[in-house]
């Protein structure tokens, strides 16, 4: 066990009920640990050459190392965007029983 096992991954949604579902799905899929649903953003981008400002929720996911191309894969495949928002960053430092936690919830089988 190693905190550089854990990922923490992003995600923008349209809305809360969608990142409620996309995370549940992920979860029950054993693809992250937990996923955090936070609203009230507005996003800021360029597409199709304008700048848009768009209302959305963020999601916040924690997972494995191991499980984050399946975990984005199927991701993908549940997000209404064309282009979603899906970032994974490497964990520096943390609490080693919630690690621990994270690792045994994303193992394939049943929780250790």
């Amino acid at each position: 066990m190693s905190v550089t096992d854990v990922r923490v991954v992003l995600m923008t949604v349209p809305d809360a009920e969608t990142g409620r579902s996309i995370t549940r799905a992920l979860v029950e899929d054993r693809l992250a640990a937990c996923g955090n649903v936070l609203e009230g953003l507005t996003s800021v981008f360029r597409w199709n050459g304008q700048v848009q400002a768009e209302a959305e929720a963020l999601v916040i996911l924690k997972t494995s190392s191991e499980r984050v191309a399946a975990m984005m894969e199927r991701a993908r495949g549940l997000h209404p965007y064309d282009v979603p928002e899906l970032l994974a960053l490497p964990v520096m430092d943390a609490h080693a029983p919630y690690v621990r936690w994270v690792l045994d919830e994303t193992r394939a089988g049943p929780s250790a």
